[in-house]
Parts: C-alpha cells; structure tokens; sequence
C-alpha cells in the first residue's frame, strides 16, 4: 500500500526542523484533525513515547501542503540539499 511505503523510513529532524501541532494549524490554516491525518498518512511526524507531543516536520509539512510528494521522498532518503528539496528550507528560512 502505498501509505505504507511513505512512511515506511522516518524523516530525520533536526531541532530546528520540528514544529508543534498547533504551530502547523496555525502555518497551514488546516483543522488539527487534517494535520494529525497527514501525520499519520505521510510519516511527517514523531511521537517519541506514547503521550507525548507530536513533532512535526516543518519542511515536510510543507512539501505535503503543497502536493510535491517527490520532494518529500527525497527528503526522507536524507537528501536536504538538491533544488526541490532545499527550496522548502529555504522558503521556511531554516539551514538544510
């Protein structure tokens, strides 16, 4: 399924990288429900222990928002520095 395969590898995040839920509610004008779907469909996200808060992606949040699903492999495969990725970085003013 291809679910599955989008989130079979995590996103690697740096600090920099993460925002909270309400945070990406707030950037996306999305209801939390879509953003917690999202995160849940496309491997956006973290929970390090149950309970704990979700950490999102930023840049992959992005890349989702915005339907560019190739970008968002890419960043999962660790590229942070090819055009289509470092673009989402750069639009969101964070270091690739």
């Amino acid at each position: 399924m291809m679910e599955e395969r989008l989130r079979a590898v995590p996103i690697l995040m740096r600090r920099p990288d993460i925002v909270a839920l309400k945070t990406a509610v707030d950037r996306t004008g999305k209801s939390e429900r879509t953003i917690r779907n999202w995160c849940r469909v496309y491997g956006i996200a973290r929970q390090t222990t149950p309970g704990a808060p979700l950490e999102i992606s930023a840049p992959a949040l992005e890349m989702v928002l915005h339907g560019d699903f190739k970008a968002l492999e890419m960043l999962r495969g660790g590229d942070r520095n090819s055009l289509q990725v470092k673009r989402y970085f750069d639009h969101l003013g964070l270091p690739a």
